[in-house]
C-alpha cells in the first residue's frame, strides 16, 4: 500500500518545476501519466548525459513513476482523447503560459464540465493574473523578481545565480501541497476546484526571515548585512588545503565551543556585536585561524564537538557521507531497459507507506497505445491517429 494508491493524475507539464511537484505524487503512490506533444518533446528530454537507450538522466529522474503517452492536443481528435481520459482522472496538472488551455478546449471550465470532482492546477511563471502573467521567464528571473537575488552574492560582487532552481523547485513542492489540499477538500465536498500556482510567488514566500523586518521596520535585505547572509561570521572559511567549512554556530553555547576550539576565547564576547567593524574583526580572525589547518584536520577537531561547524562538500562527497547514506536518499531505480539508474530518493519517509521507486522516466509515447486501449478505443482507431501523427504509440 502507498498513500496515494488510486489517485490518478494527468499531467501537461514539461522542464522542472509541476514534473517536480507530480514527482512528490508519483513517489506517493499517485498514478500519473504525462502527456506529451508529438512534435514538441518536454526540454529535459534532451539534457545530457544519456543511457544506452538514449534516455536523458535526467528525465529518467524527474519523470519517475510517471508513464507517458503521446497527442496532438491542437487536433480535434486529440482533444476529444483527452476529454475522454479526463472523466477518470482525479487531477490534471499543466504548465502553459494562462489561457493556452483554454483556446484549445482543455481548461478548467471546459474539463469541469465532464467531470466536477476535477482539481485541475496550472503552474506558470507569475500566475494568472497580473501585468507579467504573459511574460516569459526562468529561475533566475522568478528570484529577481521576488527581492531574492538582490542580497545573494558579496558586496563586491553583486548577486549570484544560485546552483539550484528555487523557484521552481518550490513552485513544485506548492503544486503537490495544494493538490493534496484540495483533495482533502473534495472528500468532504465532493467539488474539485482550480489551482493557480506561480512561481514568483513561490520564490517571493521563500523569504520567511528577510521579509518581516522589511515589512515592518523597513530593514531592506543586502549582500553581506544580515545574520544569515554573510553579515555575521555566520558564513565559509577556506582551509589550508583550499577546501571550505562552514560555521554557523549562532547560539552562544555553539560559537562558545567554536571560539575554544580554534584557540580565539577572546572572539566569544565579541559574536553578538554586528558593528561593521567588530563583524569584520571576528570574520577576519576566524578565517585567518581557519586557513592554518587542512579540512580534514578541521574535521577531525570538530567531529565531537557540537558547534555547528561542517565541511563544504562536493556533490560526489555528500553521495558518500554516513548520513547521506543511512538515510538511503541515493535509490537505484529500474530503467526500461532492465537496468537501474541511481537517483536521489524522496525525502518523505513513511513508517506505513513507503515512497514506490517503481520505474524511471521512460521513452517518449511508451503507455499510448495501452492507455487508450484500456479506456475503450479501438485498435483502428489508434492505428489511424498514429498514421496521421495525431498520436505516438
Amino acid at each position: 500500500m502507498t498513500a496515494l494508491a488510486g489517485l490518478k493524475v494527468l499531467d501537461f507539464s514539461g522542464l522542472l518545476p509541476a514534473p517536480f511537484g507530480t514527482r512528490i505524487l508519483a513517489d506517493m503512490g499517485a498514478t500519473v501519466l504525462r502527456v506529451e506533444a508529438p512534435a514538441r518533446p518536454d526540454m529535459v528530454r534532451v539534457l545530457p548525459p544519456f543511457d544506452n537507450q538514449g534516455l536523458s538522466a535526467c528525465h529518467g529522474s524527474l519523470n519517475r513513476n510517471k508513464g507517458s503517452i503521446v497527442i496532438d492536443l491542437k487536433t480535434p481528435e486529440g482533444v476529444a482523447i483527452i476529454k475522454e481520459l479526463v472523466k477518470d482522472y482525479d487531477i490534471v496538472v499543466e504548465q502553459f503560459r494562462p489561457s493556452v488551455m483554454s483556446r484549445l478546449g482543455l481548461g478548467y471550465e471546459d474539463l469541469r464540465t465532464i467531470n466536477p470532482r476535477l482539481i485541475y492546477c496550472a503552474v506558470t511563471g507569475y500566475g494568472q493574473q497580473g501585468v507579467y502573467k504573459n511574460r516569459a521567464g526562468h529561475d533566475l528571473n522568478y528570484l529577481a523578481i521576488a527581492g531574492i537575488l538582490d542580497y545573494t552574492g558579496r558586496q563586491e560582487t553583486g548577486p549570484l545565480p544560485l546552483p539550484i532552481q528555487a523557484a521552481d523547485i518550490t513552485g513544485g513542492l506548492y503544486a503537490a501541497t495544494g493538490i493534496l489540499a484540495a483533495v482533502i477538500h473534495r472528500q468532504q465536498t465532493g467539488q474539485g476546484q482550480f489551482i493557480d500556482i506561480s512561481l514568483t510567488d513561490a520564490a517571493f514566500s521563500l523569504q520567511a526571515l528577510t521579509a518581516p523586518p522589511a515589512l515592518m521596520a523597513n530593514h531592506q535585505p543586502k549582500p553581506e548585512t544580515d545574520t544569515l547572509n554573510g553579515g555575521t561570521f555566520y558564513d565559509c572559511y577556506r582551509t589550508a588545503d583550499h577546501r571550505y567549512l562552514s560555521i554557523a554556530g549562532l547560539e552562544p553555547q555553539f560559537f562558545m565551543a567554536f571560539a575554544q576550539a580554534i584557540h580565539r576565547p577572546d572572539l566569544i564576547p565579541l559574536a553578538i556585536r554586528h558593528d561593521l567593524t567588530t563583524v569584520t574583526l571576528v570574520k577576519t580572525a576566524i578565517s585567518e585561524a581557519i586557513a592554518t589547518k587542512t579540512l580534514h584536520e578541521w574535521q577531525d577537531i570538530f567531529a565531537s564537538i557540537e558547534a555547528c561547524v561542517e565541511p563544504v562538500l562536493s556533490f560526489a562527497e555528500a553521495c558518500e557521507h554516513p548520513q547521506i547514506s543511512t538515510r538511503k536518499m541515493i535509490v537505484d531505480v529500474p530503467t526500461p531497459d532492465g537496468g537501474t539508474q541511481k537517483q536521489i530518493a524522496s525525502p518523505i519517509v513513511f513508517s506505513a507507506t513507503p515512497s514506490q521507486y517503481l520505474m524511471s522516466g521512460g521513452q517518449l509515447g511508451a503507455n499510448t497505445q495501452e492507455v487508450l486501449l484500456a479506456h475503450g478505443f479501438s485498435d483502428e482507431e489508434i492505428k489511424a491517429w498514429s498514421k496521421k501523427g495525431i498520436i505516438i504509440t
